[in-house]
């Protein structure tokens, strides 16, 4: 459905997408492990209740494993967030389309936009700008290394 970029992941057969749903100390935690906290990524892979979270902070940090996990786990709609953060316009229409609007101001707000982050925190979305945040600075920190020919490979 959708990969880095123009790169496109084919998924087999159709998956029901699940709930997205949480307690906001839940998206603290969240945010936290996107900022580079292993202990609260590796206690959501270890949940059975908030796996996709874990999942989803290894996809942010890249991991074609994850990515490929949260598409055929039900968690298309979180890869398709990632998707837009890293620019990919399809994945943004594909949120607007199936009505995820928080993803897709989610999304915005991590690549920058400010429109969508004022959006956010407008909507009573206060936890889920605090994740923006944290996927902004992670998402800009990984293309500062890329383009730095000092640290080429190092993720």
């Amino acid at each position: 459905m959708f990969g880095r970029k123009n790169k496109k992941a084919e998924i087999s057969g159709v998956v029901q997408l699940k709930k997205l749903k949480y307690p906001p100390k839940i998206l603290i935690g969240w945010a936290e492990a996107i900022g580079g906290n292993t202990k609260l990524r590796d206690w959501f892979l270890a949940s059975d209740e908030y796996k996709e979270l874990g999942m989803a902070v290894h996809a942010i940090y890249l991991k074609d494993e994850a990515r490929d996990w949260l598409m055929k786990n039900g968690f298309a709609h979180l890869m398709a967030m990632i998707n837009g953060v890293e620019g990919n316009k399809e994945a943004l229409h594909w949120l607007e389309k199936n009505n995820l609007q928080l993803l897709k101001h989610l999304a915005l707000a991590g690549d920058g936009n400010e429109d969508s982050m004022k959006w956010l925190v407008k909507n009573n979305h206060q936890e889920f700008a605090i994740v923006a945040q944290k996927i902004e600075f992670v998402k800009d920190e990984i293309e500062a290394n890329h383009n730095d020919v000092h640290k080429f490979g190092v993720d």
